[in-house]
């Protein structure tokens, strides 16, 4: 039975397909970027037009075409037909939504979608009732099936390749198309494959069935679901896009924009987001990373970042190490945040090179705890070690010891080669020092000349073997601007628990040790003992009650005559001073002078004892005494002062003494800077002031000086005195210096004449002048004025 065509319908079939699919694409086309909710509202609301269009199609396909016999359609199976192209289109459509698609799954999709066609037409021709019966050509029933086939594979990958394209817009029509094709072609072409066989003997088939008129009726109303729909889509997929790629174009502004490496990763520590400030830190490109495992850039054995709370914290900050593109590493600092979908779980990390703050930690620690000359630890270094000592030391009872080391003759070093020469000396010194101790002990270089070592688990015997080891390696010379210098080293020791609990009370009592060795010679070393402590207590107040003991008049200058040996008159008095403590009580020079000389204090001392004997001198010639001088004793530091004229002529303008009564008594460590020394000394001798070098042969000075220096007197040393009797060497010394100063035109004053026959020996080799307990002890002023008036 022949079918005949009504073109418009035909036309109209194809454009409801055209418009059903471009709409159903559209909204699938979107339907990746959505999750959860949404993206099965969307995925229903595609399937439905999608199916609806291809329903829609085929009934007004069928209404197109013509038959001499009425036709009607039994509901249930108008109703079934619409079922396979809704489920086809929405399984197609939410294969082709995945964020991640294959190419495997788009020809699956496609599949989908032909199946959804070819069973939807052929169940719709299955509703047909009618005086006929329905035979199909084989090969134009499979071409039905081979067009709905490639056409809606084309449309699918059409679909796939323009779904996160912008400007692509013209593919999605593409793909419409040949969705319109498959559809509408396979429709045509199984209409074609059909053949219509009158059967007269076939009953009423009316019964339960829809008519044309019906079916134009619920094709119309699903033409106008298809329109609602259109609109409905077109308006939210304009807004969803316009809203995402807003969203999306912040973002990426953002992230962009960051020098920091940004990184985002699923739960699966896959890289799914990738900036142009990680690109730069790792060397990776966006193409070449995304997808790659973030162990790519940050290796497995980081394990702080792979446990299982790293996906479910916010705000973490830990610093690792990454792994560039070239393979090599750097330190960085990775903050970490998580956020979660319903379809994954993100962190994002935000990444940040840290070489270059790592590398100024590390200069700003070797700043603060390294010596900048030698790179040994510091003070500040070496108290936190013997703090983590003595905390291990107490917990497990173990002792240990310290050892505190200075330079012997250092400042002479620094002086006669300059301070570059002495920072060489330092390094090399440090060199063996630590040459001779074991790598787990801590040598430390506390300031100038100071070292200090913290020795492990050693006690008194292990420690002084070591020490005596140290002082050996010194006596190998030293090479200094080509020539051999040789150095010595003070050391004392300290022991935990017995000399200290605490690092101070250890280093405290260290340096205590030390100061010993230098009193008692150098070169030694000498552990701590209680007995230091003391003399030490008596040695700090002295220091500190100097200043209080001049201004509370608690000094005083005592007088010793010098007689005239071939006369027995006194000639002159050396003054001397004397201090009587209220604690102490009457405390030896011998005891205060080398404290004041290190506390700094001989200034002001010396400074009274020159005001003092000068006042004094001229209060006797004012009571008549007949003039003589009066010896005070200059110390190093007086002399070296520059303005050393200056004091003096202020002190004889006050007294108003004549300046050839005064007479300055130089020792020989004065006078080591010849030329400084030479032209103070010419400076004072211009003054008319009497000039003499104290204790002379105790020193180091050469004979040569007593032909340079302007000196009067020569005065012989007591040790030597003192032994001209049993000691045939001293005598003859005695007797050369004597004879020395008389041919050299200098007068000759011995010290510490106490028997006769001292003096006997004196006056025999022609001494001219002698002082000592055997004529008189130092004297208040009071007692010269009598013992003055007694012997003129």
């Amino acid at each position: 039975m022949p079918l005949t065509y009504d073109a418009g319908l035909i036309l109209l079939s194809i454009i409801v397909i055209f418009i059903s699919s471009f709409i159903a694409l559209n909204i699938s086309g979107t339907l990746f970027r959505t999750t959860g909710k949404t993206r099965w509202k969307w995925l229903s609301l595609g399937a439905l037009v999608m199916g609806l269009g291809i329903w829609s199609m085929h009934f007004i396909g069928m209404l197109a075409s013509q038959m001499a016999m009425p036709i009607t359609y039994n509901k249930p199976l108008v109703i079934l037909s619409i079922l396979p192209a809704l489920v086809a289109s929405g399984l197609a459509f939410a294969i082709i939504s995945k964020p991640h698609v294959r190419k495997t799954e788009v020809i699956v999709g496609a599949i989908f979608i032909t199946a959804g066609i070819v069973s939807m037409h052929y169940t719709g021709m299955a509703a047909m009732q009618m005086q006929a019966t329905i035979e199909y050509n084989p090969f134009l029933w499979g071409m039905s099936v081979v067009i709905a086939l490639v056409a809606s594979l084309v449309a699918m990958l059409l679909l796939f390749y323009s779904r996160d394209r912008s400007g692509f817009f013209w593919l999605k029509i593409a793909s419409a198309v040949f969705i319109t094709i498959g559809v509408a072609g396979m429709h045509y072409t199984g209409m074609a494959a059909a053949r219509f066989v009158s059967m007269d003997h076939l009953g009423d088939v009316s019964g339960g069935a829809l008519d044309s008129s019906y079916m134009a009726f619920n094709v119309g109303g699903g033409m106008v679901l298809i329109l609602l729909a259109a609109v409905l889509s077109l308006r939210s997929d304009k807004k969803v896009k316009s809203i995402t790629d807003e969203y999306t174009r912040q973002f990426q502004s953002v992230i962009e924009s960051a020098t920091d490496g940004i990184v985002v990763i699923d739960s699966q520590q896959t890289v799914v987001q990738w900036n142009r400030g990680a690109e730069n830190l790792f060397g990776y490109t966006k193409e070449e990373i995304e997808q790659q495992d973030i162990r790519t850039i940050l290796p497995k054995e980081e394990t702080n970042l792979y446990q299982t709370d790293f996906m479910s914290t916010d705000d973490k900050v830990i610093e690792l190490t990454g792994v560039k593109k070239n393979g090599s590493r750097f330190p960085l600092e990775l903050t970490s945040g998580h956020w979660e979908t319903e379809s994954d779980q993100y962190c994002s990390m935000i990444i940040r090179d840290i070489t270059e703050r790592r590398t100024n930690e590390a200069r700003i620690s070797n700043l603060v705890y390294l010596d900048s000359l030698t790179g040994l630890p510091n003070r500040r270094l070496f108290h936190d070690r013997v703090q983590a000592t003595i905390d291990q030391a107490k917990e497990e009872e173990t002792v240990f010891t310290i050892l505190y080391l200075d330079l012997d003759q250092f400042k002479l070093v620094n002086d006669t080669y300059s301070h570059r020469v002495g920072d060489e000396l330092l390094i090399e010194a440090a060199k063996r020092i630590e040459s001779c101790i074991p790598k787990t002990d801590t040598l430390a270089r506390l300031s100038g000349d100071e070292f200090t070592i913290l020795l492990q688990n050693i006690d008194y015997k292990e420690a002084q073997v070591l020490a005596h080891q140290i002082l050996e390696a010194f006596n190998q010379q030293f090479v200094l601007k080509d020539e051999a210098v040789f150095i010595t080293l003070s050391i004392g020791a300290s022991v935990f628990p017995i000399n200290g609990k605490e690092t101070e009370e250890l280093m405290q009592n260290a340096s205590i040790s030390m100061n010993r060795v230098k009193e008692e010679g150098k070169n030694n070393v000498q552990f701590y003992t209680h007995e230091m402590n003391k003399s030490l207590s008596r040695k700090s107040k002295i220091a500190l009650s100097i200043r209080e003991g001049l201004e509370r008049k608690e000094f005083s200058v005592h007088y010793q005559p010098q007689i005239d040996i071939a006369t027995g008159r006194i000639v002159g008095v050396e003054a001397l001073v004397r201090w009587q403590h209220p604690t102490f009580g009457m405390i030896s020079p011998a005891e205060f002078i080398p404290i004041a000389e290190e506390s700094g204090m001989i200034l002001n001392i010396g400074d009274f004892v020159l005001r003092t004997a000068c006042h004094q001198n001229k209060a006797w010639q004012d009571a008549g005494l007949d003039p003589f001088r009066v010896a005070v004793n200059i110390s190093a530091k007086q002399f070296s002062q520059p303005n050393m004229a200056e004091i003096v002529t202020a002190a004889l303008h006050e007294s108003k003494l004549a300046p050839k009564y005064l007479e300055l008594e130089l020792t020989e460590s004065i006078i080591q800077e010849a030329a400084l020394a030479i032209a103070k000394m010419d400076q004072l001798k211009a003054m008319g002031i009497h000039l003499s070098i104290d204790d002379f042969g105790t020193g180091y000075s050469s004979l040569s000086y007593l032909k340079l220096f302007p000196v009067d007197t020569l005065k012989i040393d007591q040790y030597f005195t003192r032994n001209i009797q049993t000691d045939a060497k001293d005598a003859a010394l005695v007797d050369t210096i004597i004879q020395m100063a008389r041919n050299l035109d200098l007068n000759v004053i011995a010290e510490g004449v106490e028997t006769i026959e001292q003096l006997a020996f004196l006056k025999a080799k022609g001494c001219h002048q002698a002082q000592g307990y055997y004529f008189q002890k130092p004297l208040v002023p009071e007692k010269i004025t009598e013992l003055y008036e007694t012997v003129r």
